[in-house]
């Protein structure tokens, strides 16, 4: 993919996050319903964060064709692979005092809260929760997947958290308004990174400052977009890498960026519980497959006719291509690990040169002998074998065996009917008789999409 192609890409992602965020703003305005309102500022927030993130990807893409122009070399760095990071069942324990747990006295201190969840440019949030002190935990039952991570990830988890009890200012919508809506949000914006950029502008040298995927307060919106509606502020959060990834349950330290004054404040324990999973692409799609030459004995002329297959910790090698497709047994199976070493043997003008592979079988130090039929062939293996190897010591404990990843449930689906959005949100002020007001809150998502999709 060239550079221009990159850039459309990139910009195509902001357009359609400016025009979310625009759908969000408008529904978090004539929200009537405390729940909705709430369910609105989270997306607000969550495609505010998405815009910042892509334009720091944007300013990087841009630095780094301005500093490839300059040298006027290729990159020989050797990048390791992508994978698949997982995050699952997030358990937040909260610490109540005595008297408002087990006594159930003083005032009922009820929040909102949801997890912001980010990957280099990949950003999902969980469901919103509502918590108050009759909950022990704040869990989350979402599984997210990060599908384009390398080994140096980090991945960022934020807390926010919003008082539910506290009034916030809503607007009304008339009869008037009905046409206004319905077209604001039917029509396209027409802009690409031009409206990103001036909203960005608002915030404060938003892309010079490197404010996506570290920052230790909540993202800031514009001032059109934040006059309005409940407020979400960063409760705690905390970074996960690779060495955090193992099997099973296990328990992260968290950052608390609240005091317990703050109204959106909630009694944390300072830790959050979770499944963090890994699966390196290296080890669930095939690497290299083609035609090689197996030899089976001391003999230097028995040689066998193989089609090899190179992915996870093996080598499988074939009787034909036939056989592969049929799921039938390989003739031999090649362990290839971390530590396994793959050479070439001296030149010979009389036959190709051997590729020997030196690993471990059974406990044994043993060599593979392997050819091909070309020069090209031979160099196409041979470097597929080292960038395997060299990819599974990236990752680590990840390459020791394949991890298990549950695949997210799905959200609910919304079917949205025809016509203006005033009809979909129905406000006390404007009652029509036979129609109800809605629960929007597990729908915003699927109506804005719906609304602000690619035509």
């Amino acid at each position: 993919m060239n550079d221009n192609i990159q850039d459309e890409v990139v910009l195509k992602q902001i357009e359609k996050e400016v025009r979310m965020r625009e759908g969000a703003s408008k529904l978090l305005e004539y929200c009537s319903r405390r729940e909705q309102a709430l369910e609105a500022s989270k997306n607000l927030l969550t495609c505010n964060t998405r815009i910042l993130a892509l334009l720091s990807q944007l300013q990087r893409m841009r630095k780094a064709q301005i500093l490839h122009g300059v040298e006027h070399r290729p990159s020989v760095e050797v990048v390791p692979c992508l994978g698949n990071i997982a995050l699952s069942d997030l358990r937040i324990p909260l610490m109540w005092k005595d008297s408002e747990y087990f006594k159930n006295k003083g005032e009922l201190h009820r929040c909102a809260v949801f997890c912001l969840l980010q990957c280099g440019t990949e950003i999902y949030d969980t469901d919103m929760v509502m918590v108050d002190r009759t909950l022990t935990d704040i869990c989350f039952d979402d599984t997210i997947i990060f599908k384009e991570a390398g080994p140096g990830f980090q991945l960022r988890v934020e807390l926010y958290s919003c008082s539910a009890v506290e009034d916030f200012s809503s607007g009304t919508l008339g009869p008037r308004r009905v046409s206004y809506l319905g077209g604001s949000l039917g029509c396209s914006s027409g802009k690409k990174i031009r409206a990103a950029l001036e909203s960005a502008a608002v915030c404060g040298s938003v892309i010079g400052s490197g404010f996506a995927g570290h920052g230790s307060v909540s993202p800031p919106l514009s001032s059109s977009m934040s006059k309005v509606g409940p407020k979400y502020n960063l409760l705690a959060h905390t970074t996960l890498t690779i060495e955090h990834i193992k099997e099973g349950f296990k328990t992260h330290d968290l950052s608390i960026a609240a005091t317990e004054d703050s109204p959106f404040w909630l009694p944390l324990y300072g830790n959050m519980c979770c499944r963090l999973t890994a699966q390196p692409h290296c080890m669930i799609q095939p690497v290299m497959t083609g035609q090689l030459k197996l030899k089976l004995e001391e003999d230097l002329n028995c040689w066998e006719n193989v089609y090899g297959v190179l992915r996870g910790h093996s080598l499988l090698c074939y009787q034909t291509e036939e056989d592969l497709e049929s799921e039938d047994e390989p003739l031999l199976v090649i362990p290839v690990r971390k530590d396994t070493l793959v050479c070439l043997s001296d030149p010979d003008p009389d036959q190709w040169q051997s590729i020997f592979i030196c690993t471990e079988h059974e406990g044994e130090d043993v060599t593979y002998t392997l050819s091909t039929h070309t020069p090209a062939d031979r160099q196409r293996w041979t470097e597929a074998l080292w960038r395997h190897i060299f990819n599974m010591g990236q990752w680590k404990q990840c390459c020791d065996h394949l991890m298990k990843i549950e695949m997210p449930r799905s959200r609910k689906a919304v079917t949205v009917r025809q016509g203006s959005l005033y009809h979909e949100i129905v406000t006390p002020s404007s009652p029509r008789e036979g129609l109800v007001v809605p629960d929007l809150s597990a729908e915003i998502r699927t109506l804005l999409y719906s609304y602000y999709k690619e035509r």
